[in-house]
């Protein structure tokens, strides 16, 4: 049985994904699911730009507001409530429409792999092991690894802590190695036969001054009361959510470690980056149509481009 067909659009930030998806998502008779890591938290919309309510109501929306910023997010858990709601759209005969800059959100989701005892964990094995790593070193624990995974053991340096510790939970609370989980799941047929449309600008420069204008957006819509708000509620800022470019450095801000207009600068900077691995994260997609702007966004035409690869690719 083939896999049903699925719509992504992906590419760097401040690309027009949000705007392209929801216009797919009306002709095609789809709807969104989001692939942000950051837009899944709630109160968290000015700084991850997520859809506005007038967007929203132009397309059904899913994986939005799905999680408070102080719970702990895996792509695991992503995988199980987006593959759900992608299956209950194809389900009701519509079509779910990936929207999102997430490269390993989608490309997991996509991809039909399980990720049973892999991020979940048992933290009380996991301090155990952080002890023994502690009192043992690396080199010791590496070469505890390599007596039953030699193949994931040759990949790690004795100072990896994280990976290996995760390397040996794993084992103890499965049974399998992580190099034996990755070679079954990598055999894999993929869960869904998806047309992926990836967004970027011609010109680099282009690109970092829609970054640049984006973030000057978010600072003038409230960004900093928004980070504002969610501290006071009582949010770590060592959280997770609260790692996420725009809040980080907001935080630093609003904690007095350096100033206002240091943040944005912080801000802009730090959305670059992100974008530059992006675009190296998508470019490895040899399948995609690669829509790149030159000067103004012609959405009119992006559809019907889109339109044209997605028809070629069964979709109706």
């Amino acid at each position: 049985m083939s896999a049903e067909k699925v719509i992504v659009v992906a590419g760097p930030t401040a690309t027009g994904k949000t705007k392209l998806g929801i216009l797919l998502a009306q002709r095609f008779s789809g709807e969104i699911v989001s692939a942000d890591s950051m837009q899944l938290y709630r109160r968290m919309d000015i700084g991850t730009a997520k859809a506005t309510e007038a967007e929203r109501a132009a397309a059904p929306h899913h994986m939005l507001d799905v999680a408070e910023p102080d719970e702990s997010y895996s792509v695991s858990r992503y995988v199980e409530q987006a593959a759900r709601c992608c299956d209950d759209i194809l389900a009701r005969g519509h079509t779910p429409v990936i929207v999102g800059g997430t490269g390993l959100y989608i490309d997991s989701l996509l991809s039909g792999r399980d990720f049973a005892g892999r991020e979940e964990g048992d933290e009380g094995l996991r301090g155990s092991l952080n002890a023994r790593y502690d009192a043992l070193g690396g080199e010791a624990m590496l070469r505890e690894l390599a007596a039953f995974d030699p193949e994931r053991a040759a990949k790690l340096h004795p100072s990896d802590r994280r990976r290996i510790v995760r390397a040996i939970e794993i084992y103890r609370l499965t049974g399998e190695t992580i190099s034996a989980h990755d070679a079954r799941t990598k055999a894999l047929p993929p869960r869904y036969d998806a047309a992926r449309i990836v967004l970027g600008c011609r010109d680099r420069s282009e690109l970092y001054a829609r970054i640049d204008k984006r973030v000057d957006d978010m600072v003038a819509a409230g960004l900093f009361d928004e980070v504002a708000g969610l501290l006071q509620s009582g949010l770590s800022p060592e959280s997770t959510a609260m790692q996420a470019i725009g809040y980080k450095e907001a935080a630093a801000a609003l904690a007095g470690a350096i100033g206002r207009d240091e943040a944005i600068a912080l801000i802009k900077q730090n959305s670059r980056r992100y974008a530059k691995r992006q675009i190296t994260w998508f470019s490895r997609w040899d399948d995609a149509l690669f829509l790149n702007w030159e000067g103004t966004p012609d959405f009119e035409k992006a559809l019907r481009i889109s339109t044209e690869f997605l028809t070629a690719r069964g979709l109706s």
